[in-house]
């Protein structure tokens, strides 16, 4: 099985370069959604087996809340804001405030709105820097929401990626309230699958 992912140190930096000023706008967002300072950090970014993916999300049956957006146009591939589930009931009741006391039917469906809406925000951050640090057209799919177990989700993507590599790249996503350091709002996982040919254009474009 070949290896998409060639991470050079140099790789890795400009890989890091773009998730930190994807972050730094996702931030922005959503300070303006949630109505208050909002910082958003990206501890790592590194490249994982698919064995290991499984194991970030807790094990291919741990259920979790899953944000998938299809990638087309000069980059094509798939995105993945993938969230435990009492990550998604913490971020959902810290939006939501006055509407937890609605009827249940109300406010599952509120809960998929506003954590469709943090996925959309955080891969279209990162999305948006990618494309204008390449100037390649990115055209990303109407964000879907999915609540099933972790290897469900994401077994189709993986099974697409695994005819050129058994990796994917990996974004670690931390988001807290300003001036609460040690209070996370919700930490997750952003999985960046792009098909080789993107995987070669953007570092063409990048280490030139």
């Amino acid at each position: 099985m070949s290896k998409l992912f060639d991470l050079s140190n140099k790789r890795i930096d400009i890989l890091k370069e773009i998730a930190n000023i994807g972050a730094g706008n996702a931030a922005t967002s959503l300070s303006q959604l949630l109505n208050k300072k909002i910082e958003m950090k990206v501890p790592n970014v590194y490249v994982a087996s698919f064995n290991d993916v499984m194991d970030l999300a807790g094990g291919a049956e741990t259920e979790v809340t899953a944000v998938y957006i299809r990638i087309q146009e000069d980059i094509t591939g798939s995105m993945f804001f993938i969230l435990p589930i009492p990550q998604a009931k913490k971020y959902a009741k810290a939006l939501m405030n006055d509407y937890v006391l609605q009827d249940a039917s109300t406010v599952k469906e509120m809960e998929c709105s506003v954590l469709q809406e943090l996925g959309n925000i955080l891969i279209g951050s990162y999305l948006s820097v990618l494309s204008n640090m390449t100037n390649l057209m990115v055209n990303p799919s109407v964000p879907a929401i999915q609540c099933d177990m972790f290897g469900a989700i994401i077994s189709h993507a993986l099974i697409e990626l695994s005819l050129e590599s058994d990796e994917a790249l990996v974004i670690d996503a931390v988001i807290k309230e300003e001036g609460h350091q040690d209070s996370e709002l919700i930490r997750g996982h952003i999985f960046f699958l792009p098909d080789s040919q993107s995987y070669k254009k953007i570092f063409d474009i990048l280490e030139v």
